[in-house]
C-alpha cells in the first residue's frame, strides 16, 4: 500500500476524534460544560450537567466517532481508498483518541478519551473491549465512581490484550499506550480518590457526593 493512503486515513481519524461532540450538544442546551460540573469536555460531565438523555447522547457520538474512523482505515473505502496497513491503522486509532484529548476546536484541550478510545478498541479487539467493559461496570456498580471504573478498565486491558491479541503486535502497542493515556488523564481523579473527594455518579443524571 502506498504512502498517501495511510496519511488520509490518519488525518480523517484525527479530524473525527477532534470532534467535540459533549461540547456541541452542551451548547445547544445553552451550556458550556467547560464552566460546569467537572469543567470536563467528555460524556461523563455532559451526564451529569445536562442529564442522561444528553449524556447518553454524547457518549454514543464520541464513541463513533472513534468507531468510524478505524473501520475505515481497517477496511478501506470502496471505490475511494484502499486499507490502511497494520501500522498506518495504529498511527489512526493514536491520533483518534489524540484528537478527543486535544481538539483544536477547543484550544487543544478535551476529554479523558475514554469513550472515544473504546469506540477505537471495539473494531481493533472487541474481546479486549469486552473484557475491560465488564470490569468497568463491575467497579462502577460497587463503588459508583465512573474515574475509578476507567482506570480499572484500564489496567485490565493491558495484561489481557497479550492473550487476547496474540502475535498483533500493533493492536497490543494501541492498547497498551491507550491504557496509559486513560490512567494519565485521570491522574486530579486518582488524587481525589485518595483523599475522599471525588464525586460519586448518580444514574439519574445528578451529581451526588
Amino acid at each position: 500500500m502506498s504512502f498517501w493512503p495511510g496519511i488520509f486515513y490518519v488525518l480523517f481519524a484525527f479530524l473525527s476524534g477532534s470532534i467535540p461532540w459533549s461540547w456541541i450538544l452542551g451548547k445547544f442546551r445553552g451550556i458550556d460544560i467547560r464552566q460546569e460540573g467537572s469543567g470536563n469536555t467528555g460524556a461523563t460531565n455532559l451526564f451529569r450537567v445536562c442529564g442522561r438523555g444528553v449524556g447518553m447522547v454524547g457518549l454514543f457520538l464520541d464513541a463513533i466517532k472513534g468507531v468510524l474512523p478505524i473501520v475505515a482505515a481497517k477496511y478501506g473505502i470502496a471505490g475511494f481508498t484502499h486499507p490502511a496497513g497494520q501500522w498506518a491503522l495504529a498511527a489512526a486509532s493514536i491520533v483518534a483518541v489524540l484528537g478527543h484529548v486535544f481538539s483544536p476546536w477547543l484550544g487543544f484541550s478535551g476529554g479523558k478519551g475514554v469513550a472515544t478510545a473504546l469506540g477505537v478498541l471495539l473494531v481493533l479487539s472487541p474481546l479486549t473491549v469486552a473484557l475491560a467493559l465488564g470490569v468497568f461496570i463491575l467497579s462502577l456498580s460497587i463503588t459508583r465512581y465512573v474515574s475509578f471504573g476507567s482506570i480499572s478498565a484500564a489496567l485490565v486491558m493491558i495484561p489481557s490484550v497479550f492473550f487476547l491479541e496474540p502475535g498483533n503486535h500493533s493492536v497490543q502497542m494501541v492498547i497498551c499506550l491507550f491504557a496509559v493515556i486513560i490512567i494519565v488523564r485521570h491522574k486530579s481523579n486518582i488524587t481525589r480518590l485518595l483523599k475522599g473527594e471525588e464525586n460519586r455518579f448518580s444514574f439519574r443524571g445528578e451529581k451526588n457526593d
